[in-house]
């Protein structure tokens, strides 16, 4: 099973939470905070108004309450909108 976003969404995989900080201070499970760089995965085929400017592979940053989380076969994903992607990372 795969996930296939329409019009102009895109599915993101998040990177994982870190571990520690620069510091070397190990973090617990909750005062991880989710980062806001993904992996793009899919990405749906735009619409008339809407070219699509993403494409699978990239690295992006994205909105920090943007999306909608989809969990499919253990796997989490993020569904946003083009427009909640705010930069490609290069």
């Amino acid at each position: 099973m795969k996930l296939v976003p329409l019009g102009d969404r895109v599915v993101l995989k998040q990177m994982e939470a870190e571990e520690t900080t620069k510091s070397g201070i190990v973090l617990p499970g909750q005062s991880k905070e989710k980062p806001q760089q993904a992996e793009v995965v899919a990405v749906g085929p735009g619409t008339e108004d809407v070219k699509m400017e993403v494409k699978k592979g990239d690295m992006v940053i994205y909105s920090k309450y943007a999306g909608t989380e989809v969990k499919l076969e253990k796997e989490e994903y993020i569904i946003v909108k083009q427009s909640d992607i705010l930069a490609v990372v290069k």
